[in-house]
């Protein structure tokens, strides 16, 4: 049995660029993985980057309105007792603007926080707006950490805290 030469030569294994009408190569593709995955990593990082700052952003004003809570406290405390208006019910504190701003300003000092926050002032909404709640109003400048450069003056964050006293017999 004697078989035709087309017969006998070996058989080749189709692969994709062996395929009819296909003819691309396979090395036409390498290469491409490791841009996806280059781009893949930077979008990580930069949202990452994003996320980073606004949490700390975010801690920094929570910091600064804890610190405005005790500032209005202490304002809120610094009324006298002959400053007591008498009344037919419960007796009833009084501050002024005057008093409220010294209170705060003294309380920031005491606690040390114009060196834990960058810019730190009390703002001109700080005071007693009907004499009887102390209302406090700060804002310091915050710097994210690895976007600084982007924004080298800092993001300003103003917060605002209320606190009345009363007084029972």
């Amino acid at each position: 049995m004697n078989l035709p030469e087309a017969r006998r030569r070996p058989i080749r294994a189709l692969t994709p660029t062996a395929l009819p009408g296909n003819g691309r190569k396979a090395r036409d593709d390498d290469g491409q993985v490791a841009v996806l995955i280059i781009g893949f990593v930077m979008l990580s990082l930069l949202i990452l980057t994003v996320v980073m700052a606004a949490s700390a952003v975010y801690v920094e004003r929570k910091k600064l309105l804890s610190v405005a809570d005790g500032a209005s406290l202490a304002a809120a405390d610094t009324f006298a007792l002959a400053d007591v208006q008498g009344s037919t019910g419960a007796p009833v504190p009084t501050l002024s603007d005057g008093t409220v701003y010294s209170a705060v300003q003294r309380y920031l000092a005491d606690t040390g926080a114009a060196g834990r926050f960058d810019a730190l002032s009390i703002s001109p909404g700080t005071g007693s707006p009907e004499n009887r709640t102390a209302h406090v109003v700060l804002s310091a400048v915050v710097h994210p950490p690895m976007v600084s450069f982007l924004v080298p003056a800092g993001v300003p964050i103003t917060v605002s805290s209320d606190a009345r006293s009363e007084l029972r017999r």
